[in-house]
């Protein structure tokens, strides 16, 4: 009896560990983290055919790294660094080589608590700050270096609960069909729409300049569909997802819908949002809830159709990335300090658990 309950135990531990990694045919991805705990900087792991997660790493010791971003070509990373020192933050950029990071180069973010950053095909770099309430503009040079500050973007105004007292920059993003910039501001509570003077090296806002979204939303984060006609934001506050539209130029929201089980009524908050490659399916993580929300694209016009919920099995999953192949979706839990993979249906959309492995206040993966 002793000797099965042994053999029992032994095969409960392999399940929770990454032991089964295959050293073939593995994806690696890093992660970036808050360094108020045991976490250093940001940290590499891998993902192995069958799901199944390794950790290789400490890779480059830095403070909260909070967000990831890649080049075009996989050649160099950029982290922020949230924190306020003289007013402003900092970015830091890394020349990525096999499972090594190469430091850079240093730039200060233009605003305090940079909490996102972004580059383009023409690396170009865009970065948000939360408390400063602004977007900074930089640029890459063909060495991986950051370039000093070439323009912030200060946003105005405010919203109507106690997170929305002044501007609160969440994200930005380069528009994959247009280059344009679009501005996430949970604080005044709308999408803020820019164009890149490349010439004066500045942003400058277009002839709408902000969408609106429902009172009280709170936007966060968003993802463009595959086709690039569709934009879905990720609203923070009332946990909701708006689907966005362009008609000539002009945006507006066409739907929302709600990240969350009808009838829930504890305290949770939406973080991030993800769309299958083929456009067929979106997913949203839940804060409080502790779950994937899973939703079926209708690909006629965009709308989304609630397929279930995932629980993450961990607490406050903060950001999840699918693999490049879409065959795995895994979850950062901030406050759990683990990272958990499933495996996609790719013909149903729903999740099915694979494997955790521990991770150190994991906020973003990033493949």
């Amino acid at each position: 009896m002793k000797k099965i309950f042994f053999l029992a135990i032994i095969t409960i531990f392999m399940n929770c560990t990454s032991t089964k990694i295959n050293p073939e045919n593995s994806e690696p991805f890093f992660v970036g983290t808050y360094t108020n705990g045991d976490s250093k900087g940001i940290y590499q792991y891998e993902i192995d055919k069958n799901g199944f997660l390794k950790n290789n790493g400490l890779k480059a010791i830095t403070k909260n790294p909070s967000f990831l971003a890649k080049t075009v070509d996989g050649k160099i990373l950029i982290a922020v660094s949230e924190l306020a020192e003289n007013k402003s933050g900092y970015l830091k950029s890394f020349a990525i080589e096999k499972d090594t990071l190469i430091y850079k180069s240093t730039s200060k973010s233009g605003g305090e608590n940079p909490c996102f950053v972004a580059v383009n095909h023409k690396n170009q770099v865009l970065v948000a700050n939360y408390s400063g309430g602004n977007v900074g503009f930089l640029a890459l040079n063909a060495d991986g270096e950051l370039s000093d500050l070439l323009f912030v973007q200060q946003h105005f105004g405010k919203g109507t609960t106690s997170r929305q007292e002044a501007p609160h920059a969440h994200s930005a993003w380069f528009h994959p069909k247009t280059n344009d910039v679009i501005s996430v501001d949970l604080g005044t509570n709308q999408l803020w729409f820019s164009k890149i003077d490349a010439r004066n090296k500045e942003l400058v806002f277009t002839n709408q300049k902000t969408l609106n979204m429902a009172e009280a939303a709170g936007p966060r984060h968003l993802v463009f569909h595959p086709n690039k006609n569709w934009m879905y934001v990720l609203n923070e506050l009332n946990n909701t997802i708006s689907l966005v539209t362009n008609n000539n130029g002009n945006y507006s929201i066409k739907t929302t819908v709600s990240t969350l089980p009808k009838g829930y009524e504890k305290y949770t908050k939406a973080a991030d949002i993800r769309v299958s490659n083929d456009g067929k399916f979106l997913y949203a993580s839940n804060r409080g809830h502790n779950s994937i929300a899973i939703f079926k694209v209708n690909l006629q016009n965009g709308d989304l159709v609630l397929v279930g919920f995932e629980p993450v099995k961990g607490a406050n999953p903060r950001n999840f990335s699918l693999t490049l192949d879409d065959k795995f979706l895994l979850v950062a839990n901030q406050d759990s300090n683990n990272i958990v993979s499933f495996k996609r249906d790719v013909e149903t959309g729903k999740l099915s658990f694979v494997n955790e492995i521990q991770a150190p206040n994991p906020v973003c993966i990033l493949f």
